[in-house]
């Protein structure tokens, strides 16, 4: 004789069944849509939602809504060519020498670039059938083997590295009546012009224009974007926004240039979450936003020397280039309607885990797996608890600091010279964000574990070439 089921168990059966679902790898013309949206210089508190009092962000607000906002997320590295060198390939970029002790970052100048051996998420994407675009800025090389367009994308309109570089020294000269005398203290950095910077605006591998109109950068990388999208709808796409701002110099186009009170900072924030919001309304408008995955991050944190162009990090201490906490943890929200469990996450994520996410969630099978990348699709569809529980905080090629759960061990600058590292301080992440009170006496015990760490890690990087250092 059949029997029914009473409706506690059918509903734990349901529930049962649902988490399956969510935990099984999507397939064919189910896979994703996936659009990463990286912005340059964006510090943690420059967000409405993250406590700024005067930037309004009621998009990126919006998406945290819907989404998921994670508050202990990381950028691979302090500043910009490693950090993107990391989330393009999941591995701190010690393992591909795209860190280095003799510069920070790719110049004009340089001849180094993203090693051919690196496989890249648009790489790896393309193996199960996706578009793959590009659209901003890229510093991973600018020659032409080291192009977006030779790492796996299909597309790339933007600029081959900071809006900064490649300064147009006769023009400032004569625009300015006479030497540069203190341009790089600040002085003027208040009423920049395009034609300052000789930096070329690239479609594919052939220039556009040199020194184009920053002013309308963001709109047009948003306009671009969108033409990808559109153009791709039918099938799985990958889109990586990479915006030029806020790094300094600061531009924004008419309809956002002196709206907001936080001045022209906040009207560079403003128009990338204006950008942020047609992006998703487009999503919405052509039926595709329950297909399709969105990640805003920053790849790294505030450049607190420009003062009130520079950004905030909220409560975390310092800002870009160092390896506190205002220098690497950075704003981050996940988007994907009826897909992501929406909530606030406190565990412990990075760009690096992009790699193994996206690989989890559409099948595709990596040339080898990275080392350093976590796959955090369970976090994301079910609210599981996020597998990263370690971070390691690399300065150029040397580790300066790593969080182990809620602690966090800074160490002396030459620890790869002492057995066992040379632990600084210690902080208590979760009372302490701002890294204030140094506990280190008081718990011998994780310090142990922390060294520990530190020495395993530092024996699976193998050296290689430097090629920032590349002339």
């Amino acid at each position: 004789m059949s029997r029914l089921l009473n409706p506690s168990t059918f509903l734990f059966l349901l529930g049962c069944l649902s988490l399956s679902i969510l935990q099984t790898p999507l397939s064919g013309s189910n896979k994703p849509n996936v659009i990463i949206i990286f912005t340059d210089d964006m510090g943690y508190g420059d967000m409405s939602g993250n406590g700024h009092p005067t930037i309004k962000t009621p998009h990126l607000d919006r998406m945290a809504y819907e989404g998921q906002k994670w508050t202990s997320f990381y950028a691979p590295a302090p500043v910009c060519t490693p950090s993107r060198a990391g989330l393009l390939t999941g591995r701190y970029p010690i393992r591909n020498g795209m860190c280095s002790d003799v510069f920070w970052v790719l110049f004009p100048e340089s001849t180094g670039g993203l090693p051919q051996f690196e496989e890249t998420l648009p790489e790896l994407l393309k193996k199960v059938g996706y578009k793959t675009g590009m659209v901003g800025k890229w510093h991973l090389g600018h020659l032409p083997e080291f192009l977006p367009t030779e790492h796996g994308f299909d597309s790339w309109y933007g600029i081959p590295y900071s809006n900064d570089m490649d300064l147009n020294r006769p023009v400032v000269e004569a625009l300015n009546g006479g030497e540069l005398g203190e341009w790089h203290t600040g002085i003027h950095w208040d009423n920049p012009r395009s034609e300052y910077w000789n930096v070329p605006l690239m479609e594919g591998v052939t220039i556009i224009e040199c020194a184009p109109d920053q002013n309308v950068l963001t709109k047009t990388y948003t306009e671009k974007s969108i033409e990808f999208i559109k153009a791709n709808k039918d099938e799985p796409f990958f889109l990586y926004l990479a915006h030029s701002m806020p790094h300094v110099p600061l531009f924004a186009s008419k309809s956002y240039k002196d709206s907001s009170t936080a001045g022209i900072y906040g009207d560079v924030i403003e128009e990338i979450d204006g950008s942020v919001g047609a992006i998703l309304q487009t999503l919405k408008d052509l039926k595709i936003s329950e297909q399709t995955l969105v990640v805003f991050t920053s790849d790294n944190g505030p450049w607190l020397q420009f003062k009130t162009q520079g950004g905030l990090a909220g409560p975390l201490r310092d800002g870009k280039g160092t390896t506190w906490e205002g220098g690497m943890r950075v704003p981050t929200i996940f988007w994907w309607p009826e897909s992501i469990q929406p909530g606030l996450v406190h565990g412990i994520g990075s760009a690096l885990d992009l790699f193994a996410t996206l690989q989890s969630l559409t099948g595709a099978k990596p040339k080898q797996t990275p080392e350093d990348s976590y796959d955090l699709s369970s976090t994301l569809r079910n609210g599981a608890e996020s597998p990263r529980k370690e971070m390691i905080y690399y300065r150029g090629p040397r580790i300066q600091a790593i969080r182990l759960g809620n602690y966090k061990a800074h160490f002396e600058r030459q620890a790869a010279l002492a057995n066992p590292p040379i632990v600084t301080a210690l902080y208590n992440l979760d009372t302490d964000p701002g890294e204030r009170f140094d506990l280190k006496a008081k718990h011998p015990k994780v310090i142990a574990e922390i060294q520990a760490l530190h020495q395993s890690h530092s024996k699976s990087i193998v050296p290689a070439v430097d090629q920032l250092a590349k002339r």
